[in-house]
């Protein structure tokens, strides 16, 4: 039985493990938090991605935690409605098929199925890796030592694995230009299944609320010409760093500010993808943000890395050999992932204008109904889902 150490617990490393564990594999899986992370703002999933929830049994419960954002509306510095728009005609998506959850319960949902038939490590991470050739031998941070047929890094866009066997972040980190601080705040505004985003050239700050009565999130986000390498471990650097680029008294920005100054929950980093011109190497392959990051505003990450995920899983089981399964991985999605990282530039154009030239060109485009967006679902189900089916289970 081949064993197969993921690293990640979030969403690439419990849908690779679930497809495994299925195939026959032997599976683990290493997550440095202390259990399955909840929380988090809502996430979508789209057009192929569907599929790969759908095969996993999991609709029904995606489906009744569907949050279903109603809305997104713009306004001006002062506060003045510009539009408001479906979600859909943004981000090209298709009405009644795509799915909004929360991200606590997507990982609920993912971990599910697999909790008690797939070993976890929780409180731990690996700290080396030696790929022998017939083997790789890790050390974990807690002292403990095994061997696997194949480790696969799942652990995100600042990946571990990644730098232990393929080198340093900044040789694939591609940077976007742009960082945003994200946090919760009580929602004092009325606010209900809806966005609302606020604009001026290079910045924006946003609403996004799912129920009512409850915490509303709040984002933001800023032009920023070179990453803030110094505050990424130094949160009161980020608040300080975040708060300088709001002087604004207008519209609710005071209030955002002072939110993401007292949070308990602030999510600082940058925009960015990563590049790589291979997943793979050795006994050892990358999947979901650790080998292809979207970024945040392509509205993607999520959904690429279940569909990386399926199909990874899918090639190990089709093939015998390792090195063969991961070649027909990447062949599988490279196109599939390319084509939903170039969404960035138009998530960029709608969400966070860089003059007030193109501010006012998605202005009137947001009042003709016509976002620039609108050719996001092209993407999105760019990749027909292989049917790899019971002939690969083993």
């Amino acid at each position: 039985m081949t064993s197969v150490l993921i690293s990640g617990a979030s969403i690439a490393g419990p849908v690779l493990a679930y497809w495994l564990d299925r195939y026959g594999f032997e599976v683990t899986v290493v997550e440095k938090s202390s259990a399955i992370r909840g929380g988090g703002y809502p996430i979508d999933i789209r057009g192929t991605a569907r599929d790969v929830v759908d095969r996993m049994g999991l609709l029904p419960p995606l489906q009744q935690a569907h949050v279903g954002t109603r809305r997104i509306a713009f306004v001006d510095p002062d506060g003045t409605p510009i539009a408001a728009m479906q979600p859909e005609s943004l981000v090209g998506g298709a009405e009644g098929l795509d799915l909004e959850v929360r991200r606590g319960d997507l990982a609920d949902a993912l971990y599910a199925p697999i909790k008690d038939r797939v070993e976890f490590r929780f409180d731990d991470s690996v700290a080396t890796l030696d790929d022998r050739g017939e083997r790789v031998d890790v050390v974990f941070a807690s002292g403990a030592a095994r061997s696997f047929d194949l480790v696969v890094g799942a652990d995100g866009l600042h990946s571990n694995t990644r730098r232990l066997v393929f080198g340093p972040e900044e040789q694939f980190h591609r940077y976007i230009g742009y960082a945003f601080a994200g946090f919760t705040l009580p929602n004092d505004f009325g606010l209900s299944h809806e966005g609302v985003v606020w604009n001026v050239p290079g910045r924006a700050a946003v609403f996004y609320a799912q129920e009512p009565d409850q915490a509303v999130h709040g984002f933001l986000t800023f032009r920023l010409e070179e990453p803030p390498y110094d505050a990424f471990r130094n949160p009161q650097a980020q608040r300080e760093l975040v708060a300088a680029k709001f002087p604004e008294q207008s519209w609710h920005v005071p209030r955002l500010v002072q939110a993401m100054g007292e949070a308990d929950d602030l999510f600082f980093d940058v925009v960015s993808q990563i590049h790589m011109p291979t997943w793979c190497r050795g006994r050892v392959a990358l999947v979901g943000d650790a080998a292809y990051a979207t970024s945040f505003l392509s509205g993607q990450g999520s959904s690429v890395a279940l569909v990386g995920a399926y199909v990874l899983a899918g090639e190990l089981a089709t093939y015998a050999e390792h090195a063969t399964a991961f070649t027909a991985y990447e062949q599988r999605i490279r196109g599939f992932v390319e084509q939903n990282q170039a969404l960035v530039g138009d998530g960029r154009s709608t969400l966070a204008p860089e003059t007030q030239e193109l501010i006012d060109a998605r202005n009137a485009a947001l009042r003709s109904a016509t976002p620039a967006t609108a050719q996001g679902h092209e993407a999105h189900t760019a990749l027909e889902l292989p049917e790899y089916g019971s002939a690969a289970e083993r």
